[in-house]
Order: C-alpha cells, then sequence, then structure tokens
C-alpha cells in the first residue's frame, strides 16, 4: 500500500513520548511539572523528532496510584493546570506537527469519585450497578491479585454498603462494570469530551481487565471482545483519526483477539513479550530470544501495529518469562532484591541496569528504532535518564527530567530537599554530570545520537510500514531483520554480544529497487562493509554493534 493511501494511519510511524507531566518540567516554583511547563518544551521535542504526545493521568485525583485512580473525568488536576491549559498544549503541539494522546483509565475509578460514593450509599442508586458487588466474599477474593506484597484480595468489604466490591487494583479502586449499559455510555461521553478538547486518541488502561467482567447474565457482553468494537466504533464515529493504544500485558497467542479479525478493536498493542525477549538476549548475549518473539508474533491487520518499547513508566515487567530466565534477568540487571518490584518485575531503567555502557544503550535504542512497530520512548531516554533507588516502588524509575545543571536540575525552581519528586542530584546519573542542556553542547552525546537515529527512522519509514522478516546470519549473537514498503526496503543488523561477532547475511532481492547502501550505524574506523552485488553483505560487528542498510531509487 502506498503512502498517499495510508496517510490517515498515523500511528504505523510515529514516535511517541511519554511524559509523566509532574516530573518533567515545572513552570511555578513549586515543585510539581505542569502543562504550561510543557508547553514551554515542545520545541524541544519537535526538535528530538517526537510526533506524538502521550500524557499520563491528569485528571483529577487523591493520587492515591500516581493519578490512576480518577475522580473526575472532566477535569484536570489543579497542580498541573486548567483545561484551557490543555487546549494551549494541543494547540502548540499541532503547530509543531505533534499530536497528544492521553491515558484513558476506565477499567476502575477511585473510592473518592462521586459514582462509588453514590453506590455505597443507597443500594437503589443507579450509580450501585455501575461497580460489581457480592453479598458475600467470593471464594477465589485472594486470587489474581496484581500487586503481590501489597495487595492482599481483590474483592474489600464496605461497611456502608454492606458489600463486598470488586477491585482488580487496589482496594481504593474499585472496578467499573462494564455489563452495565449506563457505565458504558459513561467511557463513551469521557472519550468524546477529551476528543472536543483536541487529544488525538489514548492509551487504554489495563484493557484485559477492562473486559474481563462476564457470566453476570448480560447477553450484550458474552463476547467480553464486543465491547471494544463498541469502543472503537464510538470513537471513530467521533473522530476518524483517533488513535486506541492498548496495554495488554498478554501471552502471543491472546494478542491478535485484541485487534480483532479485521481490525475493529485496538488500533496498537505494546509489545510486553518482545519487550521481555530483549532484556532475555541481552542478558544471554544471544539473539535468539529476539526472533522466537518476534516468529511469536500474531498476523495483524494492516491497519494495525505494534508499540515497542525499551522502558515504560512502570516497573520492567518479565512476567511472560520462565521462573529460570526471569532469574537470569534479574541477575544480570537487578542482583538485589530492592531493584525488584512485584516478584516480577525490576523498578530501574536501562542505562543504570547496564551501568551507563553506551554500547549497549545504543544497540538497545538502535533496535528499538528499527524493529517492526512504532517505538515508544519514556522521557528522559534520549539523555539516558536513570533512577533513585530511594523512591518507593515506581517512583524510582519516574524522576523529574534533568534539564541543567543548575540547583533543581533545571525542572524546578522550589527547594529540590521540598519537592514531591525530588530531582537526583549526584552519583554518575545526576542531573550535575547528566542534563540536558550539556549533551546539547556535545556532539557526541546520547541526546545527539538519539536525534539522528530518529531522523533516519523517520526517513525509511519502511521499518514501520514494512512487510518484514528475520534474515540468517550465522551467528547465534547477531539478529538481522528486513522490511519492504512501497518499492523500498530497509535492514537492521545487532550483536548482542560482548565479543566481535561475524555475520553473514542474505538479503532478499525482492521488495525494493536501487542499490543498498549503509544509513545509521555504530561509529568505526573504518567504513562500514558495502552490500555485495548477489545481495550477500558479510561485516564484523563490534561488540554491542549495529548497522542500517537501505535501498531504494534516488530521484
Amino acid at each position: 500500500m502506498s503512502a498517499e493511501a495510508t496517510s490517515d494511519l498515523w500511528w504505523k510511524n510515529a514516535i511517541i513520548y511519554c511524559v509523566d507531566l509532574q516530573a518533567f518540567q515545572d513552570s511555578n516554583g513549586d515543585g510539581v511539572g505542569d502543562l504550561d511547563g510543557l508547553m514551554h518544551r515542545i520545541d524541544y521535542l519537535a526538535g528530538l523528532g517526537v510526533t506524538c504526545l502521550w500524557l499520563m493521568p491528569i485528571y483529577t485525583s487523591p493520587e492515591r496510584d500516581y493519578g490512576y485512580d480518577v475522580a473526575d473525568y472532566y477535569s484536570v488536576a489543579e497542580k498541573y493546570g486548567t483545561l484551557g491549559d490543555l487546549v494551549e498544549l494541543v494547540r502548540t503541539a499541532r503547530d509543531r506537527g505533534i499530536r497528544v494522546i492521553a491515558d484513558l483509565v476506565v477499567n476502575h475509578t477511585s473510592r473518592d469519585h462521586p459514582w462509588f460514593q453514590a453506590a455505597r450509599k443507597d443500594r437503589n442508586s443507579i450509580y450501585h450497578d455501575f461497580y460489581v458487588w457480592s453479598d458475600e466474599k467470593p471464594p477465589d477474593a485472594d486470587e489474581g491479585v496484581i500487586f503481590p506484597g501489597k495487595q492482599d484480595s481483590i474483592w474489600s468489604y464496605d461497611r456502608a454498603a454492606r458489600r463486598w466490591y470488586m477491585h482488580r487494583f487496589y482496594p481504593h479502586q474499585p472496578d467499573l462494570n462494564i455489563n452495565n449499559a449506563l457505565v458504558r455510555d459513561e467511557i463513551h461521553k469521557v472519550i468524546g469530551f477529551w476528543l472536543q478538547q483536541g487529544l488525538s486518541g489514548f492509551r487504554v488502561d489495563a484493557v484485559p481487565f477492562l473486559i474481563e467482567q462476564t457470566g453476570q447474565g448480560n447477553e450484550a457482553v458474552r463476547d467480553p471482545h464486543d465491547y471494544l468494537r463498541n469502543l472503537r466504533s464510538f470513537m471513530t464515529r467521533r473522530r476518524g483519526d483517533a488513535l486506541l493504544l492498548a496495554e495488554a500485558n498478554e501471552p502471543a497467542d491472546k494478542l491478535g483477539l485484541y485487534f480483532g479479525e479485521h481490525g475493529e478493536q485496538m488500533h496498537m498493542l505494546f509489545n510486553f513479550v518482545l519487550n521481555q525477549a530483549l532484556y532475555l538476549a541481552l542478558a544471554r548475549g544471544v539473539a535468539k530470544p529476539v526472533v522466537e518473539a518476534l516468529d511469536s508474533m500474531p498476523e495483524i491487520p494492516w491497519e494495525a501495529q505494534w508499540a515497542n518499547f525499551i522502558k515504560n513508566h512502570d516497573e520492567a515487567s518479565m512476567d511472560k518469562l520462565s521462573e529460570k530466565e526471569r532469574e537470569e534477568v534479574f541477575e544480570a540487571f537487578a542482583p538485589k532484591k530492592s531493584m525488584r518490584l512485584f516478584d516480577r518485575g525490576i523498578r530501574r531503567r536501562l542505562p543504570s541496569m547496564v551501568d551507563g555502557d553506551r554500547r549497549r544503550i545504543e544497540m538497545m535504542y538502535s533496535l528499538l528504532l528499527s524493529l517492526p512497530g512504532t517505538p515508544v520512548l519514556l522521557y528522559g531516554e534520549e539523555i539516558g535518564l536513570g533512577d533513585d533507588q530511594s523512591a518507593a516502588d515506581r517512583l524510582a524509575v519516574r524522576l523529574p527530567m534533568q534539564w541543567s545543571s543548575q540547583p533543581g536540575g533545571g525542572f524546578t525552581r522550589a527547594d529540590e530537599d521540598k519537592a514531591p519528586r525530588k530531582p537526583l542530584r549526584d552519583g554518575p546519573f545526576g542531573y550535575r554530570k547528566l542534563n540536558v542542556q550539556a549533551q546539547r553542547e556535545d556532539n557526541a552525546s546520547l541526546l545527539n545520537w538519539m536525534t539522528r537515529a530518529i531522523r533516519t527512522r523517520k526517513e525509511w519509514p519502511d521499518f514501520g510500514w514494512g512487510k518484514w522478516k528475520t534474515l540468517g546470519t550465522r551467528h547465534e549473537a547477531v539478529l538481522a531483520h528486513f522490511a519492504a514498503w512501497d518499492g523500498t526496503c530497509a535492514m537492521a543488523v545487532h550483536n548482542f554480544s560482548d565479543e566481535p561477532a561475524k555475520a553473514s547475511i542474505q538479503l532478499p532481492s525482492d521488495g525494493g529497487r536501487g542499490t543498498w547502501r549503509h544509513i545509521f550505524g555504530v561509529a568505526g574506523k573504518k567504513a562500514p562493509p558495502a552490500v555485495g552485488r548477489s545481495g550477500r553483505l558479510t561485516l564484523e560487528l563490534p561488540p554491542y554493534g549495529y548497522h542500517w542498510y537501505g535501498r531504494r531509487e534516488e530521484p
């Protein structure tokens, strides 16, 4: 399919950048990042090459779960600004070619939400059936907890209602009952409201749990995925080019269900299976886990896309690995138990996991930008932001952005010791050594490398659009993959080992016209080898080395 026929499918080749608003830029000196601060950094994001800005929850919330406990779906938390500030941010971003999406958290609400307060006070209230209740504690109430060590059950007793209510997450986050048509209507209103403010779509939180409420005698939800089709249909009617990006950390054989047979459900899914395979491959120094993960991915509809990431805003979950594999990854990247969370994840960012090893950092982000799918960056990854192990659980990876070496790291003018999110000042990842300003002035910095890599990715959209496959390399540490689209093609080769690796790759003869040429790669004293006339590429990669090649007819 040509570029002319795919112009509305912007998510297929976006550069998505996730921002935790309160940790990005404080504009008024109160120690909390806000919308105005983010707006004044839009030109920075545009210069980096970002085309889609993803906002973590900005709604009014008691913040018992970092804003994922929503108390009002139709407002912006006062500390972040106003709806007017949001609209101004969306307009400013759009002028720079950046779309804005936001978290849609509708599996549950906060206990403080007016719906739940009305529900618990009066069983006859229409809001009582907005939630999931039981007169007796269910026998399986202690099964399936999401936060081991911090959560004992998925059912809690409410004294006012004199009933048990379900909460897949914390007790202060009662689950909404999507079997109720009124609840579905309210969710539609929420979506419609934020689309009217100019948003280009949503990252949908906890999708598998959103649709798990079946078996309550409601014929309309006998097929739980029917609700996702309904959600997609409503949003598409309101705005045809809006995006639904789903968080669905499921096994590979279930992922296709969330796209739908004809692409009628979610547009994009985070690829948790591939993400965990990347860490296992890096720990082992072999490419096989990544090849197996790619091969396990289901065929997806043309309009659909994978969302690839190195680090999300939570712990780096390794739950899809076997227990033995998970221990390998823990030993390599989280040797202390304090670095782990919920028995499944690592509360560190990649740069600290690899002790700041620039070779491994570059190789992993080169993979992110070339693997089949759309790359998603967490704020600060472009400068190698570290983590703060003194912070509580997930806050370790949600530390303030480091803009300069000035007190507060350029994030805030407030006394940093009194800020809700304390900037990381000292050590190799502290703002006095690692910050945007210093890296802008250094041509060899990670920030400038990332900007070049993103630019190259955008110049070669084959990686996002193309029909792809893995290629043989004759070396266990080396991964090579190929993508072809609209008369052009591209390939990338990566070495997962800490030793040099010689690879021999036969490139496909179909899918492109013109001459193969080197388009991006690890710096070296010698020019990278050229692809032979027969399509054979033989090269020796340095430890954690990488190269990209492209083929097209130049005008």
